[in-house]
């Protein structure tokens, strides 16, 4: 069964993008409503092609993020004020962007300090989980990434099941390895983790994630205080969690474990 085996680590790609390329990725919708990005004619000058590859991956996400992934490259080209033959200079397919873009917004948010985050068990599990889905949210819930998200999905790429498989290899299974400790459940190596752990896991990722939709997709109000409703959300998760797993060996162990 998966949950047998120790969790496996999230591993980014080698074309993970450094924290200070990623914060070029900002969002570009404040309550809502999209902008309207300016040509980046910087690009007809002369730069390192390092440089010129990093702002034509920069566009892209924008780029996509407005228009999905049916988007032209020919209109990405015309917005940088580059001609189309330069962009496939850099990027020989639309595919090969779009693999750029993975990297860049998927994996390039995901922190492999998390997984230290939630094992560690000197810090109570709720503040662990606290501090992981408020860094979590902060890393998702922007107009870039909530948007290629669903766009992925709908175009039926392999970008979001790439992403999950991660999640769920790297995050889901250690979440639920600490919660069964806390509350004195059997390990996985005693009792397999079963789905309707991940499940439940499952759904507390997607009520995060939701928060992003509504301000990104539907154009609807979110609350002022992200963290807050992501400290509830965690809360509920907690409460709920145990009712669908193992049942605990000792009962005073799973009370202490809290």
């Amino acid at each position: 069964m998966p949950g047998a085996a120790k969790p496996a680590a999230l591993r980014p790609g080698p074309d993970t993008v450094s924290s200070t390329a990623r914060s070029a990725s900002r969002p570009s919708r404040v309550a809502g409503k999209r902008r309207r990005a300016k040509p980046a004619g910087g690009l007809r000058q002369r730069m390192p092609p390092e440089q010129r590859e990093r702002l034509i991956a920069q566009a892209a996400v924008r780029f996509f993020a407005e228009h999905g992934f049916e988007g032209q490259t020919r209109a990405l080209a015309r917005r940088l004020g580059i001609t189309q033959p330069l962009l496939y200079r850099y990027f020989p397919s639309k595919e090969a962007l779009i693999e750029r873009v993975y990297q860049e917004v998927f994996v390039g948010h995901l922190d492999p300090g998390w997984e230290a985050l939630i094992e560690d068990r000197r810090v109570p599990l709720r503040e662990r989980l606290l501090r992981f889905y408020r860094a979590y949210a902060d890393a998702i819930l922007s107009y870039e990434w909530v948007r290629l998200f669903m766009f992925s999905g709908l175009k039926g790429l392999d970008l979001n099941a790439r992403y999950l498989r991660l999640l769920r290899d790297g995050i889901f299974t250690r979440v639920i390895v600490e919660v069964r400790h806390a509350y004195g459940r059997p390990s996985p190596e005693q009792v397999p983790i079963g789905e309707a752990e991940i499940e439940i896991v499952w759904s507390l990722h997607a009520a995060i994630f939701y928060l992003g939709v509504r301000r990104w997709v539907y154009g609807l109000p979110v609350p002022d205080d992200i963290g807050g409703a992501v400290a509830d959300k965690v809360t509920a998760f907690l409460d709920g969690a145990p009712a669908v797993m193992a049942p605990a060996a000792s009962p005073a162990r799973a009370a202490a474990g809290r």
